[in-house]
């Protein structure tokens, strides 16, 4: 009888007891743990029979075919290690252990998708869905919008940057971390063959990005070379990478500059405090679009953080610029509707709220997407960025 302890998934059975296969029977992780709870269950030739499932679908998944191999050796008695067969490069063996790892434990934690995410306080009512990125749990979730609260959909394996998240510099392999917009769709025959059937830009860097002082572009959505299933979940250059079948599934939930993508490095859930800052912010807001009507500046000005900036200018610039322009003006009346609202990772008193805004005064009239970054100082909602939505 074959040594299943020496088949690296066994620990991961013997640390959780059991697998749930999940909410889709016939994804990717629910056919592979199929497998791997047959050879818990040393049913080598069920295992076996997934695993071949497994490979009709997705002939290039490289990770099906190293469990296969293992699955044929220890049949023979043959298998010494995770990976057995002689001479297999260590290096590879280890991506693929690493990316075992992180399907399993996608699976084991799909208990908590009823809940929402504590990012999502508010959506635009033309946002019908929105996407997270839990890198530390190489998952890309999608959500629903129902009247502004999000539902959850579905979710996928993603692979992302090689050194992990959090991205500061051009060319430091790490994918960031922040609120995102979708730009535009790149397809197939844009691409070179390592991106796969499709790319989806980000805004990557943002404005927070650039006040940070954060470097560095081409941050994508996108799929997986023709000869490849998937990747290792730490091996692209700091883009969100899926395989080509589920960027195909993921595509009509995605709307070009509208869809958000919040990428997060901890999945942080919704509690009664975040409604009750939401309320407070939603407020806040009210009240600066009150005070800019009423043509009281010293009251509006009291709404923005001392160190507040636009794209080309700091506070007291622009301080000086709003009273300039205030003084001219007789009346004016704004008007807000479809306002987002989302909590920034790793930043829980940032938040960044989108909205429209309808703008007429006795001397001008506008329309425009307006981008605001609010922050918590003390007990008081500040905004430290404004600007047009990109």
């Amino acid at each position: 009888m074959p040594n299943r302890t020496l088949i690296i998934f066994a620990f991961c059975f013997f640390v959780t007891g059991s697998v749930c296969a999940g909410p889709d029977s016939q994804s990717t992780e629910a056919r592979l743990v199929r497998s791997l709870q047959a050879i818990n269950d040393n049913r080598l030739d069920i295992a076996l029979s997934e695993v071949d499932d497994l490979l009709r679908t997705n002939p290039n998944f490289k990770l099906a075919q190293l469990v296969k191999g293992d699955l044929l050796m220890a049949r023979a008695g043959a298998l010494e290690n995770f990976g057995g067969v002689a001479d297999a490069p260590q290096e590879e063996i280890a991506d693929l252990r690493d990316e075992a790892l992180a399907r399993l434990q996608r699976v084991l934690s799909q208990t908590d998708s009823h809940l929402a995410p504590r990012f999502l306080w508010q959506l635009a009512p033309h946002q019908k869905y929105v996407l997270v990125v839990d890198t530390s749990r190489s998952t890309l979730f999608v959500y629903e919008n129902k009247q502004g609260e999000a539902r959850y959909v579905t979710d996928f394996y993603v692979t992302i940057g090689k050194l992990g998240a959090d991205k500061y510099a051009e060319g430091d392999q790490r994918t960031p971390i922040g609120v995102y917009i979708i730009k535009s769709e790149l397809s197939k025959s844009q691409l070179a063959d390592l991106y796969g059937n499709g790319a989806y830009p980000l805004n990557y860097p943002n404005e927070w990005d650039r006040k940070k002082q954060r470097t560095g572009s081409g941050i994508w959505l996108h799929g997986t070379a023709s000869n490849t299933y998937s990747r290792p979940p730490r091996s692209s250059n700091g883009c969100v990478v899926l395989a080509n079948d589920d960027l195909k599934k993921l595509a009509p939930y995605l709307q070009i500059g509208i869809t958000p993508v919040i990428i997060t490095n901890r999945m942080d859930w919704r509690s009664d405090e975040d409604l009750n800052e939401r309320t407070s912010l939603l407020q806040s807001i009210e009240q600066w679009r009150t005070d800019w009507s009423s043509l009281d500046t010293d009251a509006y000005l009291k709404h923005y953080a001392a160190d507040f900036s636009t794209s080309n200018m700091n506070y007291v610039s622009w301080a000086q610029q709003k009273q300039l322009v205030n003084r001219g003006k007789s009346w004016i009346r704004v008007g807000l509707s479809n306002i987002s609202i989302f909590t920034y990772p790793n930043q829980p008193d940032l938040v960044v709220v989108d909205f429209e805004q309808e703008y007429d005064s006795s001397n001008l009239t506008n329309r425009m997407n307006k981008r605001q970054y609010w922050i918590k100082q003390g007990k008081q909602w500040k905004i430290i960025y404004e600007g047009a939505a990109s």
